[in-house]
């Protein structure tokens, strides 16, 4: 194992970085490896251990209780096993974890690092509730859980993931990571950058909170291979970062709201096998992706899948609905009927007046009479303001 002074956030570490991987061991070294994780006595001042890619088995040692320093954890692609509550309690300086690729079991700890910014432990045996606190963390940027056993409705809390939800960047400690995202593996240098969910392939189940779609800096979000219900929130359009979401084969449903066509960066969008309908919005960016993106969804038509039951027409061209139809006809014979109605009424007086010479001289004898008492009552109360 190489020993070497390390730093981190520009901060000189008097510790012993412990990394080892399958290219830097001989074949009698190796066999060595297939054993359990080695003990570390009497450096508490460990910071960074990079273990990945190495066949060690059994449980992580009972002597790494007492790294209080440790910083990094990187475990990744191993075939260790059993439950680690009792050592992430302790490791409170603790800022980059990644288990992922083992056999891990149990549930995720309640009580973790507050410093955490990576946790990691993708394609494992964990199980139960995803503990709150995991939505708590202010400085977390990279979650993935997918691929384990959990099970339950998402927290239901008050988000504070700051880094996911503001333009603000901490420090950070370079690490390589396999990150899944736009529907492929990559090897990801991670960093606060990148922000990414990932909690797929699980049993969890229940409607995804909004404040989940108000993480407005997240730029991977995988929720697919769940059991989730519900529709995608309006509020979504914030999330104007977002450049790969999965919600596949889960029991969405309801209509695509038309703000997703607002999300101009995305570059992956996968919404099959749930119970979406209607028509899918029209945006350039939606119709940019293939049928295969939206399939399984019986009720729901439009372009990318061209399914639509009533044939799409040329807003120039098309003709106005029966709603409108009706309105138009009920408009009309409104007016119509007013027509009608002034020139009755105004030909049955006039007309009458004109024709009958005995009518007309009573209506202007009338006229004039009303016109006399108008002017005699008018003049009366001009002279008794006089007088005062």
């Amino acid at each position: 194992m190489a020993s070497r002074d390390a730093t981190v956030f520009g901060c000189a570490l008097e510790a012993v970085k412990w990394v080892v991987n399958s290219s830097q061991r001989t074949p009698q070294e190796s066999m060595e490896f297939l054993r359990g994780l080695p003990n570390i006595v009497g450096s508490a001042i460990e910071k960074i251990i990079d273990l990945s890619y190495n066949s060690f088995s059994g449980s992580i040692p009972h002597s790494w209780k007492n790294l209080k320093e440790l910083i990094v954890l990187n475990l990744w692609s191993n075939r260790l096993s059993g439950e680690v509550q009792d050592h992430l309690s302790e490791w409170k300086q603790l800022q980059i974890l990644n288990l992922g690729e083992n056999e891990f079991s149990g549930n995720i700890p309640f009580m973790m690092s507050q410093n955490l910014e990576v946790v990691i432990l993708r394609a494992n045996q964990f199980e139960g509730n995803i503990s709150p606190q995991l939505f708590n963390l202010s400085n977390l940027f990279h979650l993935d859980l997918a691929h384990n056993k959990l099970s339950g409705s998402l927290p239901n809390c008050v988000y504070n993931l700051t880094q996911m939800d503001t333009h603000y960047l901490n420090s950070w400690y370079d690490n390589i990571v396999d990150l899944f995202t736009k529907g492929q593996d990559y090897v990801f240098d991670v960093n606060p950058y990148r922000r990414t969910i990932d909690l797929s392939a699980n049993h969890l189940t229940g409607e995804v909170l909004l404040e989940l779609f108000q993480l407005v800096q997240v730029q991977t979000l995988n929720l697919s291979h769940n059991s989730f219900v519900g529709t995608i929130p309006k509020t979504i359009r914030g999330m104007n970062n977002m450049e790969s979401l999965d919600l596949s084969s889960n029991k969405f449903c309801g209509e695509i709201p038309q703000s997703m066509s607002l999300l101009h960066f995305m570059g992956y969008l996968n919404l099959s096998y749930n119970s979406f309908e209607g028509k899918i919005p029209i945006g350039t960016q939606l119709q940019s992706f293939n049928a295969s993106s939206c399939i399984g969804n019986p009720k729901l038509c439009g372009d990318p899948l061209n399914n639509c039951t009533t044939k799409e027409e040329n807003p120039k061209t098309a003709k106005p609905s029966t709603k409108n139809e009706d309105y138009a006809s009920i408009r009309e014979s409104m007016y119509l009927g007013m027509g009608v109605g002034f020139a009755v009424g105004f030909w049955g007086i006039c007309g009458s007046l004109f024709l009958i010479r005995k009518w007309r001289h009573a209506y202007f004898w009338f006229i004039y009479g009303v016109g006399d008492k108008l002017y005699v009552t008018l003049m009366i109360k001009l002279n008794s303001f006089r007088r005062y």
